[in-house]
């Protein structure tokens, strides 16, 4: 940990504080994407409150924010700072964008404790097959959907991600 990682943090864990205590537009969460460069892409807040959406997480909002100013969907050599350890919404996000590191602050059970953020009953249900979990999951119409996978998988020129 360098001191400008320290510096980044402390950004994160000052949009936090605005967010929840100044606009109280959502829980306590920041964020803050930077290049290999050391350079700031893109900063996020928690919004959830404010803009009725479960998903504007301050690690979501953040990586849509970086996406769009590189003009790419992969964040590549980008590290993530986020004033507390990601939930799984956010951090399959930062997986599926290439982040290259996570620095967190506050953990899931500062989130817990101080918060009542309570992320364990879903790391408990992704652990468990689609059939066992409490929001019932029943496959239909699988032949359609997959005659649409085989079009897209011979479709010339798709771009892979």
């Amino acid at each position: 940990m360098t001191e400008k990682d320290k510096t980044f943090m402390r950004r994160a864990i000052e949009l936090s504080a605005e967010t929840a205590l100044v606009k109280r537009a959502g829980g306590v969460f920041g964020a803050v994407i930077v290049d290999k460069n050391g350079e700031i892409l893109a900063e996020g807040a928690n919004r959830v409150v404010a803009e009725n959406d479960p998903t504007w997480h301050g690690e979501m909002e953040a990586i849509r924010k970086a996406c769009k100013k590189v003009g790419s969907f992969k964040l590549d050599d980008c590290t993530l700072y986020s004033s507390a350890e990601c939930c799984p919404m956010c951090a399959a996000a930062a997986y599926w964008a290439g982040i290259k590191k996570v620095y967190f602050a506050a953990t899931v059970g500062d989130a817990l404790e101080y918060g009542n953020f309570d992320d364990t009953m879903i790391y408990a249900e992704l652990k468990k097959p689609t059939t066992e979990r409490s929001m019932p999951a029943e496959q239909i119409l699988r032949e359609e959907a997959v005659a649409v996978w085989t079009r897209y998988k011979n479709m010339p020129g798709k771009v892979q991600y």
